[in-house]
């Protein structure tokens, strides 16, 4: 019986048991958070990403679109001197010269 532990011996043994399991645990825990951290910082990073993508595609189309109406403003101008001034432009002229050989 010598060799057997005491009740008191096997008291102490399963609490520092229970302590190492806890810290074991909580170890666990830890690392488990922190990965769920790091995956979750990386699935906001892969987002935050697209987004930016996303806007500098937008910003392109946009800016491109600003192009193509200063292109359609500058055609309308260029159409609306043809369309008005030059037809009283010839009128004008047809009238100096009629009157210009007629006197």
């Amino acid at each position: 019986m010598a060799d057997e532990p005491t009740t008191g011996e096997v008291v102490r043994r399963l609490d520092d048991v229970r302590q190492d399991l806890k810290e074991d645990i909580h170890g666990v825990v830890g690392l488990v958070g922190q990965k769920v951290d790091a995956e979750i910082f990386r699935l906001g990073q892969q987002a935050q990403d697209e987004r930016h993508t996303a806007l500098v595609a937008r910003v392109a189309k946009l800016e491109q679109q600003a192009e193509e109406k200063d292109k359609q403003r500058q055609s309308d101008r260029r159409l609306i001197f043809f369309s008005l001034v030059v037809p009283v432009l010839l009128l004008a002229i047809q009238l100096y010269n009629a009157n210009k050989g007629g006197s």
